[in-house]
């Protein structure tokens, strides 16, 4: 196939699938972590909902660390 418009740049989509990847990860991950928040929190048998509560927001701390980690300007 000839390229009709050779001055015209290919489009990166580079970090689009990076920020799209990282959005996968952290829906799957939040998913994950409540399920196995009300799983352990019946297990346990708690009065209040501790678990569901406190494993999500894990979860979005470390990912919060992550992408700070790898935002951050490189030394």
């Amino acid at each position: 196939m000839i390229d009709h418009q050779p001055d015209k740049k290919k489009v990166d989509n580079s970090l689009l699938w990076k920020y799209a990847g990282f959005a996968t990860q952290l829906t799957v991950a939040l998913v994950v972590s409540v399920y196995a928040g009300l799983k352990l929190d019946s297990l346990f048998r708690f009065k209040n909902p501790i678990i569901v509560w406190a494993l999500p927001l894990l979860i979005i701390l470390v990912l919060i660390y992550k992408v700070i980690k790898d935002t951050a300007p490189k030394k």
